[in-house]
């Protein structure tokens, strides 16, 4: 018996972003669109509409940067439907950090 690993693809980069409320949505240069809830990225949710829309893709869209909220996300990680793994002490300290 023969048994197949699934294998995520390093091949796919993200080409566009976009993020709603909810929601946020990464265009692949596969034609696939990935949609995750917004909440799995509290940075990215406490962000203002200026915050959120300033985007840039990294490592040839192997990656999302949004300097203004110190925040990365992998493509990698999207694929796989892993949330943001930031520790919640972390995550108060960045809000804290904000109110300054």
């Amino acid at each position: 018996m023969t048994t197949s690993a699934t294998r995520l693809s390093s091949a796919s980069h993200a080409v566009d972003v976009t993020i709603t409320d909810d929601a946020l949505t990464v265009a692949l240069d596969d034609g696939r669109v990935l949609s995750v809830p917004l909440g799995w990225f509290p940075r990215l949710l406490q962000g203002s509409c200026k915050e959120r829309d300033t985007w840039r893709l990294i490592g040839q869209g192997q990656g999302v940067r949004w300097e203004l909220l110190d925040e990365d996300i992998s493509v990698g990680g999207l694929i796989a439907g892993q949330p943001s793994g930031e520790s919640q002490r972390s995550f108060q300290q960045w809000l804290q950090s904000r109110k300054h």
